[in-house]
């Protein structure tokens, strides 16, 4: 027996172009035809994620707050979150990354645990702090760059004297978005040492950057100061720069496909992300969404750590770049 017969007696009556969408959409189906509140596409990028900038004096006050208040055993990372400040989001800071400031106090250990997302930290102040990575003790000292692919067990302590604080960046939203989250606390709490190394793949020293800055040329068409990327194949949705700007310099303004942010390692200046203007110093940290134009400009010498999902939209050929 045919089992459309049903079906077309459903449609065959129909007498107006309204009667059939409305038919249609009992069945869970859409007309293309229709016009939407949003379109199902537009003819260049439009993001509801903005500009937006987190000053570290004022995070760090709080994170000094935190150490008084709770400690690792209550948090398993005494982080704060930076949320683009757009209604419903609760924790991206792009649409692909979440980042925050964590901190530490001496003698604390955090517990290991493993997670899907990528991840790494920009230490901004740390002597004696140091990360375990798949067994294996690492120094994170200030400037270090300390890389945590996704699925490697994690864990991180604090040897020295003074508090340390440092800047998370991990890809979580895009995870969220693809959907293949998966967490798994480590089963003894705390992952055990098999192994101290002061050279780690895993770690990019501030004393190498400032070697390979010193090595590197100036970008030729000047977008970019002096840069250098940071390898990191086994993160392949991230793509990791240091870039260097002399007292004065101002970069020629672009925009591209992807999302970047940024954090002021060294110095001071401002930045033109789309309309916005953001004065940045050390520490500091501010978003430059999809497709708003980006310049900047040193105020002293200066060095401004960036991530961006740049290789991932080279990889799904969505990457496009304007020189304005």
């Amino acid at each position: 027996m045919d089992g459309t017969r049903g079906g077309d007696r459903a449609f065959a009556g129909l007498t107006s172009l309204s009667e059939l969408e409305e038919q249609v959409g009992r069945l869970d189906l859409t007309p293309g035809w229709i016009k939407r509140p949003v379109p199902i596409l537009w003819r260049e990028p439009r993001t509801s994620f903005v500009p937006a900038h987190w000053r570290y004096a004022e995070a760090k006050a709080a994170m000094d707050a935190a150490g008084r208040l709770i400690g690792t055993d209550l948090a398993e990372r005494r982080n704060l979150v930076m949320r683009n400040p757009i209604p419903g989001n609760d924790i991206a800071t792009a649409r692909t990354l979440i980042c925050a400031y964590q901190t530490i106090l001496p003698g604390e250990t955090a517990r290991s645990h493993r997670h899907a997302p990528h991840a790494f930290r920009v230490i901004l102040d740390a002597e004696g702090a140091f990360s375990i990575v798949d067994g294996e003790k690492t120094p994170m000292e200030t400037g270090d760059v300390v890389l945590t692919p996704g699925w490697s067990w994690h864990g991180h302590g604090h040897d020295g004297e003074r508090q340390a604080y440092w800047f998370d960046g991990l890809d979580v939203p895009l995870t969220h978005l693809l959907e293949p989250m998966f967490f798994e606390e480590h089963p003894d709490g705390f992952e055990p040492v098999r192994k101290v190394a002061s050279q780690s793949p895993y770690r990019f020293t501030w004393t190498e950057t400032q070697r390979a800055l010193d090595r590197a040329e100036a970008d030729p068409e000047g977008h970019y100061g002096t840069r250098i990327q940071l390898d990191a194949p086994t993160m392949p949705t991230m793509g990791l720069s240091m870039m260097r700007l002399e007292s004065g310099a101002r970069t020629r303004p672009y925009r591209s496909s992807a999302n970047t942010i940024y954090v002021a390692m060294q110095g001071s200046g401002t930045s033109a992300i789309g309309n916005v203007e953001i004065q940045w110093s050390f520490g500091d940290t501010f978003v430059a969404p999809c497709w708003h134009r980006i310049e900047h400009s040193a105020g002293s010498d200066a060095v401004l750590f960036a991530v961006t999902d740049e290789p991932l939209m080279r990889f799904a050929r969505y990457y496009r770049f304007e020189a304005l």
